[in-house]
């Protein structure tokens, strides 16, 4: 999905073959690379482009700047990020509220810490960028599928479905952001993950009434 955010983010055009595919791939991981190795300050198209193998005119037939770049690869993570959420939420209907809430942080978790520098790189990169509308979009939509998961949970019912489905969305997401950057240890992560599920079950079964 490309969002046309009229800022001048959006790629110049898209790959049609797989080996089009294959270049802006190489070039996406190019930039995490460069992202990681030097810096956001420091990241240049043309350090990009020699990291992934391809010429800076390459580049430019699909990224015109280095901001629609870095808004390029935000967006695969954001993206991939949603339809995370959207397996899981989607997974969990119709079960009781524990089991929501344990599939959900798992799945939220699991894709967040895969990479953990890279993770946080990109938080660094959102901010750079005025990209507030497309990351408020993302979360519109991970909302409603939060909603639409706790409205057929069996063993409870919520009397303002948005309002929760808000401070859960919430619970997920700040306290994995300051987790990420904080540069945690592997085994802060392993006990980060059992903590965010109290957390979230803790606030939803106090929101909840027994069905």
């Amino acid at each position: 999905m490309v969002i046309d955010d009229g800022k001048g983010l959006t790629p110049r055009k898209q790959p049609q073959q797989a080996r089009s595919q294959m270049t802006v791939d190489a070039i996406f991981e190019a930039t995490i690379q460069v992202l990681l190795s030097d810096g956001l300050q420091r990241l240049t198209t043309i350090r990009v482009a020699e990291r992934a193998g391809v010429s800076v005119g390459t580049l430019y037939q699909y990224f015109p700047q280095k901001q629609a770049l870095l808004f390029a690869v935000l967006q695969r993570h954001l993206e991939m990020m949603s339809e995370t959420m959207e397996l899981a939420t989607q997974s969990a209907h119709n079960l009781p509220l524990s089991t929501m809430v344990n599939i959900v942080v798992s799945a939220f978790m699991a894709a967040k810490t895969e990479n953990v520098l890279q993770a946080s790189a990109l938080y660094s990169v959102a901010g750079e960028l005025d990209s507030r509308d497309y990351v408020r979009e993302i979360e519109t939509r991970n909302r409603a599928r939060l909603e639409a998961m706790l409205e057929t949970a069996t063993d409870v019912c919520f009397n303002d479905l948005k309002a929760t489905a808000f401070m859960f969305s919430g619970a997920l997401v700040g306290p994995i952001r300051l987790l990420l950057e904080s540069q945690p240890q592997p085994e802060t992560i392993r006990a980060f993950g059992h903590e965010l599920e109290l957390l979230c079950l803790g606030y939803l079964e106090r929101a909840g009434n027994p069905r």
